[in-house]
């Protein structure tokens, strides 16, 4: 026999870390193969997983079923499979940078990636322009503050995170004149 494993899931480009078998006949071999190699992990070999950088490019979760054989003294055992799971690493699209004068209206900033089921936090470093330092989804529309003489400027930072893994936070600027 070959012990179980559980479903395992990883964010791309995460270390996965090797996986021995063990049973309960001493000398038995462990073959396996791997379903999908996209999950950046062979297609078949013996007693171990190497360790592989988990891999996914694509926009939605994707996985591989390992399958274990195990073999010990000429009996091959009843094959035991696990999955592992890959899930994508969500981005956010490019946002423009705005100058504004006080008092217009700025628009709703729409928040777009292209990974499935994306959430977008946001956070801004100057609630004087007339946003609000924190929140999630899109960036409402709000009207543009400064009651100073001079141009005043915010930091927008947008990072955005799906099925537990978490992408590259993107930042642009808000400029706001009197």
């Amino acid at each position: 026999t070959v012990n179980s494993f559980p479903i395992s899931t990883y964010c791309s480009s995460i270390t996965v870390l090797a996986t021995t078998f063990a049973g309960n006949v001493t000398g038995t071999t462990y073959n396996w193969t791997n379903n999908n190699t996209s999950i950046g992990v062979a297609n078949s070999g013996s007693n171990t997983v190497p360790s592989f950088n988990a891999s996914n490019n694509g926009t939605w979760p994707i996985s591989g079923v390992i399958t274990i054989t195990p073999t010990a003294n000429s009996c091959i055992g009843t094959p035991t499979s696990y999955t592992i799971g890959v899930n994508p690493i969500p981005n956010v699209n490019a946002i423009a940078s705005g100058t504004y004068c006080a008092g217009i209206n700025v628009p709703t900033t729409n928040l777009t990636g292209s990974v499935t089921s994306t959430t977008f936090d946001w956070s801004n470093t100057n609630t004087a322009i007339g946003l609000t330092n924190l929140g999630t989804g899109n960036i409402p529309s709000y009207t543009a503050a400064n009651s100073t003489a001079s141009g005043i400027l915010g930091v927008i930072t947008v990072t955005p995170s799906a099925n537990a893994c978490i992408g590259t936070p993107i930042n642009y600027t808000v400029v706001v004149n009197p």
